[in-house]
């Protein structure tokens, strides 16, 4: 089954303590029962009792250090990791966020070279500890190259920090921040650790009106050291980017495991309600409305899964990864915030209610894509790719499946930033040519013409400069590295022609869309309508195979989850 379903989760791992993890959690949640869950939720209590659970069973403590630090089942799995993702928010974000700033907060120590702090974290990761990330500033948002955090050397060869941080999740509770910042003397970047509960460190408020703990918090005279400082010079700067690499990923897993509960909730509404005689789900609109949000949902977890593969086995000759990384976080938690759009088209007014999970999900899944960088800056970082995906592929041995209990220890020595528009990938056309289905062939077809475009009709010197252009063009790259993924993936989860046919049906749609927003655009020349508007196409209807989506595929979810009240 590709849909995590907590009631029969009998997925393989490869080692019990990974399997044992993955349904206590389960229990936990199932435990506390929904009423409870919303209860927390409404009066935005924070999350002690999810804390204390994950000290008890050592969770954090396995699942983030990795292999040569802790015990001899701690190991960083990113396949491991998603897993766990997506299981703590299929029951909501302020659970999953715990651990997504947590892994935020712990990268730069273990991308480091202090071997002290990362001994020190061991043992606070052991003890129930949780990370923060301190990035971001209130005045400069994204512009990390402007930093008023700043470390003044003292006589004594100790430093003091002083500066503030503003969006840092975890801020109240960290039992460490990493923290980046500026050196006052040479200005050059700087990564260190402080504890949230020093009395030099201010935590002045949180910032969201919601159960996550979002702090703005200030360090006054902190006393550092050479044993708090991760690293110094360009190394601080390229790990703050490798550790947005390594865990922004996790965002669109988070929205995986919100909609997985929110179909599974929307579709026992409709199945149980009788409107003029009908049940709901008998309607066709809603019918297409539950199969298109099944099929997106489908296609967010198959590209995530096959995106981890490409994370788990990149090295120094393969960094693919690093289109695929960011579009886990811009694309799958768009696609999320469209599955929530057209399962509430369903449930209507019952979302708004406060008994029902819908409500917590249709609330936080808004979060996703504004966090670990907007979607408009992980697109402008996207175009770097576009010229070397499309006409300047490379040979690659295959991906294979990577659910291995493997150490993924390339991520902590990827090394600098830099080079991204030289990164090369497979020809997407093996997996596209692999596969003979109507709305495929569409979809290739609108591929064809935007190459074409690409060619003939590209961004001319002040197109080139124009963000809002290369956005929109980055759009259908996204979707061209979307598609090709998904299709690479179905043979590992035996997808069946009609739904990935089915899939494809928005697919091209989705495509019109990017193209008409193409064409709108009103520095266009004539040519560049004329291609733009080729690339709209109608996708091929197919009455019999909706229904099979429908009958075998959608409605048996139905009665198939119902958390415990």
């Amino acid at each position: 089954m590709i849909l995590l379903n907590p009631k029969k989760h009998v997925r393989k791992y490869p080692d019990e303590k990974s399997r044992q993890i993955m349904l206590k959690t389960i229990e936990f949640f199932e435990n506390k029962g929904l009423k409870n869950l919303k209860k927390d939720w409404h009066e935005k209590t924070w999350n002690y009792d999810f804390v204390e659970f994950m000290k008890e069973n050592q969770v954090f403590a396995t699942l983030m250090t990795p292999a040569g630090y802790g015990p001899a089942d701690s190991r960083w799995d990113t396949y491991r990791n998603n897993e766990f993702s997506e299981i703590s928010s299929f029951y909501g974000i302020t659970y999953w966020y715990t651990w997504q700033v947590s892994m935020l907060g712990l990268a730069p120590i273990w991308l480091g070279s202090n071997e002290k702090v990362k001994k020190k974290t061991v043992k606070l990761l052991q003890d129930g500890g949780v990370f923060a990330f301190g990035l971001s500033e209130k005045e400069h948002g994204a512009d990390i190259y402007s930093s008023d955090m700043m470390l003044y050397p003292q006589k004594d060869g100790t430093y003091v920090a002083i500066g503030d941080k503003y969006y840092i999740g975890n801020g109240n509770e960290a039992a460490l921040v990493s923290t980046f910042g500026k050196m006052a003397d040479t200005g050059e970047y700087v990564f260190f650790a402080v504890n949230s509960k020093h009395e030099k460190y201010e935590c002045i408020r949180s910032v969201v009106n919601e159960q996550n703990y979002v702090a703005e918090f200030a360090l006054h005279d902190y006393p550092i050291t050479d044993d708090d400082i991760l690293e110094r010079g360009p190394k601080a700067w390229d790990d703050m980017l490798n550790t947005i690499n390594i865990c922004k990923f996790n965002l669109g897993w988070g929205s995986i495991g919100l909609c997985t509960h929110s179909l599974y909730e929307a579709l026992d509404h409709a199945a149980k309600r009788n409107l003029y005689g009908k049940f709901v789900t008998d309607f066709p609109h809603v019918q297409r409305l539950f199969v298109d949000a099944y099929c997106r949902l489908v296609a967010m977890k198959l590209f995530a899964e096959r995106a981890t593969d490409y994370m788990r086995s990149s090295n120094e000759n393969d960094r693919r990864y690093l289109l695929f990384n960011p579009m886990v976080k811009m694309k799958v938690t768009r696609e999320g915030e469209e599955v929530i759009n057209l399962l509430w088209d369903v449930i209507a007014a019952r979302g708004f209610e406060s008994e029902p999970f819908f409500e917590t999900a249709a609330h936080e899944i808004r979060m996703l894509p504004k966090l670990e960088g907007t979607v408009h800056v992980n697109m402008a970082l996207i175009v770097k790719f576009m010229k070397n995906y499309f006409f300047n592929p490379a040979e690659y041995p295959e991906v294979p499946r990577r659910d291995d209990n493997g150490n993924d220890a390339f991520l902590f020595r990827q090394g600098p930033t830099r080079g991204l528009g030289k990164i090369q990938f497979h020809d997407y056309n093996i997996a596209y040519n692999s596969v003979d289905l109507s709305n495929v062939t569409i979809f290739k077809e609108q591929i064809r013409l935007f190459k074409e475009f690409l060619v003939k009709a590209g961004p001319d010197e002040k197109q080139a400069k124009d963000i809002d252009y290369l956005l929109a063009l980055g759009e259908i790259l996204t979707l061209v590295a979307y598609g090709q993924l998904i299709i690479e993936n179905r043979k590992y989860f035996d997808v069946e022609d009609e739904l990935l046919d089915e899939i494809f049906d928005f697919m091209v749609r989705d495509f019109s869309k990017f193209a008409l927003n193409i064409f709108s655009k009103p520095s266009n020349s004539d040519i560049q309508k004329e291609l733009s508007l080729k690339m709209i196409k109608t996708p091929l209807a197919n009455q019999e195979r909706f229904n099979k989506i429908w009958k075998e595929h959608v409605y048996p979810l139905k009665d198939a989850y119902v958390m415990n009240e």
